[in-house]
């Protein structure tokens, strides 16, 4: 029985009701166009006072999405440094104490001030914690490295053979020392890339050696080009902000250095005694990985009768700077949004100017039969289409403002989904917001009091 036959037998009312429910649409549908038309109309005939309006709402969106954007790269980096420095690490640093620094211990007999991570302390916290995987503990003396006439002044770096997986380091060339060279002491190292290039110009370094003091050590790696990260800068035995190093088995620096370093000052000499200066110790999952910071914080309070040590945990600063970085999107959105706020108070102040001015219009259309809705909708209209527009013009310049920035002044900007998005609901929200009031103005006026009007 084919659909022709069916609709036959289908109740006459029914029938009707439906052919009187698509024609309401069909009107409906007629009258919202020509509604939009007549705005469109209204915004076209006015252009310069449009154009003007619209302004605050692209500048508001744009201001919205460049901000979100400046903010969110500045976090990227930012939790980048703290990833590079491991998300399953916990680091800790000796730490020379104030009041050390504050005596000025100086002269050829005076003694020399001991203080930091000792290797008692690694072997505890190895064996006593049941979280821990690994301990990578590392010994940082300035050293002047030569090579034939050139001189480099850097760190080197005492450590073990786990020291690159740790810290996300790779190698350029050559390979890193082993098990067997840290055990027998060997006099090999590793160069940064920075120091190959200084001392080795023109040459290829791997096999060839350096000179540190009075003893030779045999390259074997290059590593790759490295951005330190600035985290614990200031902080005496951290060289993570050192543009240059270089890199020995710990057991060789222990032996050819020992543990006290002499320094030559204004008043004499300098010295200081410091077993380690660095040491990594690596979690079994990031879930862990506070927990065992706390734990390692109490043991070192016992073993030591004052702060001379520090802790990092770069998963708790991931935490800290996510947490900073979304009040600084929170703050940079309400500061962007009071531009938003002030474009919506100029569509309400031309939608209520634009009232005025077609007070006779108005008359007209409800002597003719308009209800108080149509015209409710053709101002509302109106100011939607404002700002709609202003926030797609600001979508588009909110988007290239970011680029422009990260291409001239090499900043990273990230723009995500969710700031264009948010920033074109609000405008498009504003509109309906603004508008309502300019919108239920015309629609209350008395249609004999606005024909009468000149």
């Amino acid at each position: 029985m084919n659909d022709a036959v069916l609709e036959n037998r289908r109740p006459l009312g029914e029938r009707a009701g439906q052919r009187q429910v698509a024609t309401a649409s069909a009107a409906n549908w007629t009258r919202f166009k020509k509604t939009v038309a007549v705005g469109i109309k209204s915004i076209y005939s006015h252009g310069l006072r449009s154009l003007l309006t619209v302004l605050g709402i692209v500048i508001g969106v744009a201001a919205v999405i460049a901000m979100l954007a400046v903010s969110e790269g500045a976090s990227f980096e930012a939790q980048e440094q703290f990833r590079a420095l491991g998300s399953n690490n916990i680091i800790v640093k000796s730490v020379k104490p104030p009041e050390a620094e504050a005596s000025g211990v100086t002269g050829f007999r005076q003694p020399a001030v001991v203080y930091g991570l000792t290797y008692q302390d690694i072997e505890t916290i190895r064996l006593t914690i049941p979280g821990v995987t690994n301990v990578i503990p590392s010994r940082i003396i300035k050293k002047t490295v030569r090579h034939l006439g050139k001189t480099v002044n850097t760190d080197v770096v005492g450590t073990t053979v786990d020291y690159p997986i740790s810290r996300n380091y790779n190698l350029r060339q050559g390979r890193f020392f082993t098990e067997d060279e840290v055990t027998d002491q060997k006099n090999v190292v590793v160069l940064s890339d920075e120091v190959a290039n200084a001392l080795f110009p023109v040459t290829d370094p791997v096999g060839d050696s350096i000179r540190i003091d009075g003893n030779y050590y045999n390259i074997i790696g290059i590593m790759e080009s490295e951005a330190y990260s600035n985290l614990g800068q200031n902080q005496a035995g951290s060289s993570n902000a050192a543009p240059s190093r270089i890199f020995i088995p710990l057991s060789a620096a222990r032996h050819r250095f020992g543990e006290t370093i002499m320094r030559q000052t204004s008043g004499g000499m300098e010295s200081e005694t410091v077993e380690l200066h660095e040491a990594i110790i690596q979690t079994q999952s990031q879930d862990s990985v506070e927990d065992v910071g706390r734990i390692i914080e109490q043991i070192l309070q016992r073993r030591h009768a004052k702060i001379d040590y520090a802790i990092d945990v770069p998963m708790a600063l991931i935490r800290q700077a996510e947490e900073s970085a979304l009040r600084d999107q929170i703050v940079a959105g309400a500061i962007a949004g009071i531009s938003l706020l002030v474009g919506g108070i100029g569509i309400m102040n031309i939608m209520l100017a634009s009232v005025t001015e077609r007070t006779r219009e108005i008359g007209i259309r409800r002597a003719l039969g308009a209800k108080k809705k149509d015209i409710i909708m053709q101002f509302l209209i109106e100011a939607v289409i404002l700002s709609g527009v202003g926030g797609l013009i600001g979508v588009v310049l909110g988007i290239t403002i970011p680029i422009i920035i990260s291409i001239f002044w090499d900043m990273t900007t990230i723009v995500t989904l969710g700031a264009p998005l948010l920033a074109f609901s609000i405008s498009a929200l504003i509109g309906v917001a603004f508008g309502i009031y300019p919108s239920m103005r015309a629609a209350d006026m008395d249609p004999v009091e606005a024909l009468r009007h000149e």
